[in-house]
Parts: C-alpha cells; structure tokens; sequence
C-alpha cells in the first residue's frame, strides 16, 4: 500500500543558471575560434619544417575544434528547459559530449604513439627555428585558453572534457619547444619523436578519468562520495524505520545527484509520519548532500504487531482491504 510519495526539488535561481550558461557557452566560442586560427598556421609551418610533433599537435588541435564544438552544441542544448519526455531536462547530453571528448583523446594519442615510434627508426630533416616559433605561438594560445574554461572545469564534466584538451595542447606546445630547441642547437633529430610520444602517453593517461567517470554517470552508478549500503544502513538507524526494501543512487550529471527509496516504517498517525519523512529527508541532504530524494513510505501488512491510533487503524484497514481485492 503506497501512503506517500513525496518530491523534493532544489533548483538555483533561474537567471543566475542562464547567466552562467551563458559565459560557458562564450567562453567555448572564443576558444574554438583561438583554435581554429592557430590550427591553420601549425598544419601550414608543419608541412612545411618537415616536423611530426608540429603535424601531430595540428591533428590534435583539428581533433579539439571538433571536440569542443560538440561541447558547445551539448552546452547549448542542455540549457533548454525540461519538456515533453525530457523530464529530467537534457543535462546527459553533456556527459556524453564529455565521453566522446575522452575517447577522442585516446584515439589521438594512439595515433601519435604509432607514428612516433616508427619515426623514432627513421628520423627525418627538420627545421628547427619555424618549429619553435609556431610552438611558442601555440603555447600562448594554449595558455590563455586554459585560463579561460579553469573557473568551470571543477563542476562541469562536459567543460572538463574541453579543459583537458587544452591542457594536452600545452603540455605538446611545450614538448614542442623542447625538441626545436634541442634539434637546432644540437641535431638531435630523434627529439622530435620521442618528445611526440611522451606527450601522446601524457594524453591518454589524462582522458582515462574522464571517460571512466563519464560512463559511471551513463551507467546510472552511484557517486563514489556515497555508497549505497552506507545509506541504507543510515536509514535503518532511525528507529520507526523498520526496513529498506529498495535504494536507488544515481547521478543526472556531474552534480545532480537523486535518491529514491521505498521504505517500510512504522508510524501510528500521520503527524508522525510527516516527521519522520521530514528527519529522514534532513538526514539525507547534510549527510550525503543529496538534495533530489524520492520516499515512499508504507506501513507493514501486518497490522497485528503495530500500535497504531485507533482514528487510523479503521481508514488503514480499508485501504488494505481495497488493495487487496
């Protein structure tokens, strides 16, 4: 017999969340733009000097342009209000331009690996004075491109996705840097390569997070800051709480966290239950800092065991007796 659901939202001020999605949505422009012009003079000075890491990191900021403007598409579409079927609004879309961000990482970086290594066995000609120009160029872009997605990179996946593009960009500028320098003053022709691979395996290492987490959220796994069995044995230690037939933990995005659980308690008036809903949900927001809770409590079917209120043993038994035919 289901006696209560009850929902509990917290939303921010709308205006401050179309603000903010708004700068996001700016700064992601700016930044494709940035990228966009650097990518034609690296590729151009790249075929040009004969240099791998120059071609790489070009296909690799080819690879960020793409990847960012998927971020921007899914910036832009989850900001749209919830409607329709989308009751939960359309927040996934930016973990999942998150998840194709980091496999697109691992993809590139296997690339490089491969190329470099067999250019390890057969280094070639480079010009080292237009390598390190355009690499110094690069690292300044690079540099105030970071500066610019930082702020928001801790709370939103799919920006961090973005960021972590950026920061693989600046660590192959600068390994770009390296290896001009140390084929112009000493014609360490291998530099090139070697510095491309270790900038490659930088790469992958740095994308494995970001697709780990991106599919824990996909996957509806429960945040590793909360552990499901914790939560349950929690609830279990108010004492009119007799059991916790089902939990459910899972993430809408990277902060969005939701519970829902049905629970068997044992309440004679509905004042008491009110107050116990209300404790229990207190609980579950300063404990786990989970603000969207679900609750479904119901009363054992045994009615034998349960001190309940005389008014509200009578209105309980039909309830029972009508569920029941």
């Amino acid at each position: 017999m289901l006696l209560e659901q009850h929902y509990n939202c917290e939303c921010s001020d709308s205006s401050a969340d179309g603000t903010q999605n708004s700068r996001k949505t700016q700064l992601l422009s700016i930044t494709v733009c940035l990228l966009a012009g650097f990518f034609v003079t690296e590729w151009s000075v790249g075929l040009w000097s004969g240099s791998l890491s120059l071609q790489a990191d070009a296909e690799h900021i080819l690879s960020d342009i793409a990847a960012l403007g998927i971020s921007l598409f899914a910036s832009w579409l989850a900001q749209q209000p919830a409607a329709g079927r989308a009751t939960f609004g359309h927040r996934r879309i930016e973990i999942m331009a998150a998840l194709v961000n980091g496999l697109s990482l691992l993809a590139i970086a296997i690339f490089i690996c491969w190329e470099a290594i067999h250019r390890l066995g057969s280094p070639e000609e480079i010009s080292g004075l237009p390598m390190l120009a355009v690499a110094v160029v690069g690292l300044f872009v690079n540099l105030l491109n970071m500066t610019l997605l930082h702020p928001h990179s801790h709370d939103d996946l799919n920006l961090r996705g973005a960021w972590l593009h950026i920061i693989a960009d600046t660590a192959s500028s600068l390994g770009v840097i390296v290896a001009a320098v140390a084929i112009h003053f000493w014609n360490w022709l291998w530099a090139d390569a070697a510095i491309s691979l270790g900038v490659a395996s930088l790469m992958g290492v740095s994308a494995l997070p970001l697709v780990r987490e991106s599919l824990s959220i996909l996957l509806e796994y429960a945040p590793k800051s909360i552990n499901p069995g914790v939560v349950e044995v929690s609830l279990k230690s108010f004492p009119k709480v007799l059991q916790v037939e089902k939990i459910y933990v899972w993430r809408i995005s990277r902060e969005q966290v939701m519970l829902c659980a049905h629970l068997t308690v044992d309440c004679a008036t509905l004042e008491e239950r009110d107050r116990l809903l209300g404790q229990l949900q207190t609980h579950l927001e300063q404990t786990f800092g989970i603000h969207e809770i679900t609750l479904q409590l119901t009363q054992p079917k045994s009615l034998a065991a349960m001190p309940i209120h005389p008014l509200f043993k009578q209105d309980l038994v039909s309830m029972l007796s009508a569920e029941n035919k």
